[in-house]
């Protein structure tokens, strides 16, 4: 009971630092960029008393990036938390495992029929582009889930079954990317290194309550996370459905990485490092390890879009760039750890 006490209390501490550190990034991100505004303007145009400018770069531009980008920082990097409880692998992520690729290559097809040109995304598109991300993270998954099944799931060949799927969806949006025009092609191979597109309030009005809605009910599950890494026999004895609930599991983690894609392109290694700094910070028991890591990526990514939109500019670096920069060398570290 003093142990549980003990952990409840360190998880208050660390997860009110990182809040903390959140909102004093998000209070810089609102003054820097190309247009740099000073504090005291960011207040008055916050409370409706600033320039036309200021409205217009803060309210119209900066506000709804930054939002999106918290967004799809919780949403990915609870994704991969959940994947890597679900399949017992440290190395599980949606990039990695192809679940973002196939969520790619749907919004591709869908900007390539559809849409015409990445420049104008209709209202119905916007709200139909998330809808063609999860049906493209539920089509990899399923390929994924299917080709890796072999009187159970084992955790090398999930690995190697979803870079294989990775590699395939990769090829196929690379065959649609060349029969795009040329600035199409260009604005499609950014958005899939990892940029933040579509940045307004439409698109923060459909993410958010899908991000809110998979969110609560991925930490609800916790428990049921924490049964499975016990193993398939036990959890069974302890009168836990493990195939339903293994497969509800999975299509909330496609869900929350498929509705991710689709406003944040392809930013890879988030779903893999975010839960496994979480870990160490608070430990597996996922009712407290979910809610940490997705505050984890929401400040990760928001702190990749600061990084990206000040280091070079007036040029913008993506997220996904960024995010890749960082996680790489951990990634490779893990690989080296893993047995």
């Amino acid at each position: 009971m003093n142990v549980l006490r003990e952990k409840l209390h360190r998880f208050i501490l660390i997860f009110s630092l990182l809040l903390i550190m959140t909102i004093i990034v998000f209070i810089f991100s609102l003054n820097t960029g190309v247009v740099r505004i000073a504090p005291l303007d960011v207040f008055k145009t916050l409370i409706g008393m600033g320039t036309d400018r200021d409205q217009l770069v803060l309210v119209d531009f900066r506000l709804p990036r930054m939002v999106l980008s918290l967004l799809i920082g919780a949403g990915l990097a609870t994704a991969g938390a959940i994947l890597q409880g679900v399949a017992k692998n440290d190395l599980a992520d949606p990039g990695i495992l192809g679940i973002n690729t196939g969520a790619g290559f749907a919004v591709i097809l869908f900007i390539y029929f559809f849409q015409g040109s990445m420049n104008s995304i209709s209202t119905l598109g916007i709200f139909l582009l998330p809808l063609f991300g999860l049906v493209g993270a539920v089509t990899a998954a399923l390929m994924i889930y299917l080709l890796a099944w072999k009187k159970g799931i084992d955790p090398v060949r999930l690995i190697l079954v979803g870079i294989g799927v990775n590699a395939a969806f990769g090829a196929a949006i690379i065959i649609f990317q060349l029969k795009m025009n040329p600035q199409d092609f260009m604005q499609a191979a950014v958005w899939l290194s990892g940029d933040i597109w579509g940045a307004n309030w439409k698109m923060v009005s459909v993410l958010t309550p899908l991000i809110l809605l998979l969110l609560p009910f991925a930490i609800y599950k916790g428990h049921i996370l924490n049964q499975l890494n016990l193993g398939e026999q036990v959890a069974a004895g302890l009168g836990l459905k493990v195939e339903k609930e293994r497969r509800l599991l999975l299509l909330i983690s496609v869900g929350l990485a498929g509705f991710s894609v689709a406003a944040g392109g392809g930013i890879a290694f988030l779903g893999m490092v975010a839960p496994h700094i979480a870990r160490r910070l608070i430990g597996p028991r996922h009712q407290l390890l979910l809610p940490l890591t997705a505050l984890l990526g929401s400040f990760l990514v928001l702190l990749a879009d600061t990084l990206g939109k000040n280091l070079l500019a007036p040029t913008q670096i993506p997220v996904g760039i960024i995010v890749a920069v960082f996680s790489a060398p951990y990634f490779i570290y893990l690989l080296m750890k893993a047995k």
